[in-house]
């Protein structure tokens, strides 16, 4: 006996074994990694996570970190491969929209179906596409015949961005919405997901499009207009689409456009590979904020708190609006830097409801970049959506206007913030719940 506690006292003395120099290289480069995609850096993340897993190849943890950066960089081949094997809910998850966004639309229906039977899980979008994904064995998803561009003419509506095409034979109004992920049919007509086929112009048509079903019954009155679907960022990607408010134009085509002359480049990100967001710097320094792109909203900014304190802009300075809403609060971003792009004197709103965006995603968020700062600027999609054009407006073409000035929305009407579709990653392609402003403009 007395051995025995001699011998687990020395044990007790050893204390735990020490951790390798390999091991605590990990740990390092997998918080760096896992920090940097916090801030939206992808570029360090991907660096930083790629040592992560040169220390340790099998790490669970670094795997997934891995798989998110990848689908947020849309790098749908390394995110299946780095979490190849894992059967974790959110390996599934990872999975499933990298097959999805990729148009392997059945294998994306057995992983999504896979992260479903989690009792934890809860992803309006997941079920969705696994009723698409049930019906669409055979199809090619955004298969693109007839012509080789088509360029339509836009109705006026402010700065929001309002598209006459035909969906299934049908002439609509759709509505150009980064902010959500798939293209979004009104429940009026369909009930249930469907594939569709969009026509643009008279000759280009996009056949089996997943669109999933929202009641767009409220956006229609508020704009006074029928807008019988959304286009979000997944089909805009593969129509390679150009969308330029000041000369009432939006272009769809077959493959990639060449890359337009004196424009700038902006990398885009996309939180679990459907919301659409970029960086931007915020003030003279390195200050920097998130934002998600959401053509749907005409303010050009509405930021977070921390977003304005960012900025270098005291709360207590901005000011009340008689148009707005009682809580709501104006003032102007000293600077905005998107790309190789600088704008002096931004408006932006303080008050608007971001929470509900701000809970469900994994970075960092400073707020949303509306279709108000992109009026001036003519913008096409790159390299399937991993960047957009920025073509500098000339000297004549409007700035950002303030809130209440030429945004398409009627006096006393809040921001054009219509009730959020399924979407890809619901946490930030989502859009504050309020009421829609009205289009202001001709059909």
């Amino acid at each position: 006996m007395r051995r025995l506690i001699a011998l687990a006292l020395l044990l007790a003395a050893c204390g735990p074994e020490p951790q390798s120099a390999q091991s605590v290289l990990n740990d390092k480069w997998r918080k760096r990694a896992q920090d940097s995609y916090r801030a939206a850096d992808m570029e360090d993340a991907k660096t930083s996570v790629d040592e992560a897993l040169k220390t340790d190849p099998k790490d669970p943890i670094a795997r997934v970190l891995a798989g998110r950066i990848a689908l947020a960089r849309l790098e749908f081949t390394e995110a299946l491969k780095v979490t190849e094997g894992l059967q974790t809910t959110e390996a599934h998850m990872i999975r499933g929209r990298a097959f999805w966004y990729s148009n392997d639309v059945e294998r994306a229906g057995d992983e999504l179906e896979g992260m479903l039977r989690d009792p934890e899980v809860k992803d309006p979008w997941a079920r969705e596409v696994v009723k698409l994904a049930r019906r669409g064995q055979g199809r090619k998803p955004f298969a693109i015949e007839g012509g080789i561009v088509a360029a339509i003419d836009m109705p006026q509506a402010g700065s929001l961005l309002i598209v006459p095409c035909e969906l299934d034979g049908e002439n609509i109004l759709a509505m150009v919405a980064t902010g959500v992920a798939e293209l979004t049919i009104d429940a009026a007509s369909r009930k249930e997901p469907a594939w569709v086929s969009l026509r643009f112009g008279d000759r280009l048509e996009v056949k089996d499009v997943p669109a999933v079903t929202q009641d767009l019954t409220g956006l229609s009155r508020q704009l006074g207009a029928p807008i019988k679907a959304l286009l979000g960022v997944n089909v805009l990607r593969h129509m390679h689409a150009t969308f330029d408010r000041r000369a009432s134009q939006f272009v769809v085509r077959r493959e990639d456009p060449a890359a337009p002359p004196d424009a700038t480049r902006v990398p885009l990100y996309y939180i679990r590979g459907g919301g659409m967001m970029l960086r931007a710097g915020v003030a003279k320094g390195d200050a920097t904020a998130n934002l998600l792109v959401d053509t749907s909203t005409p303010y050009p900014l509405a930021l977070t708190d921390a977003a304005w304190k960012s900025a270098g802009v005291n709360i207590a300075s901005l000011k009340g609006d008689p148009a707005l809403p009682p809580n709501y609060k104006t003032g102007l971003v000293p600077l905005l830097r998107v790309g190789g792009i600088e704008v002096p004197q931004i408006p932006g709103v303080q008050g608007v409801d971001l929470s509900d965006i701000k809970s469900r995603i994994d970075v960092d968020f400073g707020g949303v970049l509306g279709a108000g700062f992109l009026t001036p600027f003519r913008v096409t999609f790159g390299d399937e959506g991993r960047f957009i054009w920025l073509e500098v407006a000339p000297p004549e073409a409007p700035l950002p206007t303030a809130p209440g000035q030429g945004d398409g929305r009627p006096s006393g009407g809040p921001p054009m913030t219509p009730d959020p579709a399924p979407s890809a990653a619901p946490s930030s392609t989502s859009t504050p719940k309020k009421a829609a402003p009205a289009a202001g403009g001709k059909r």
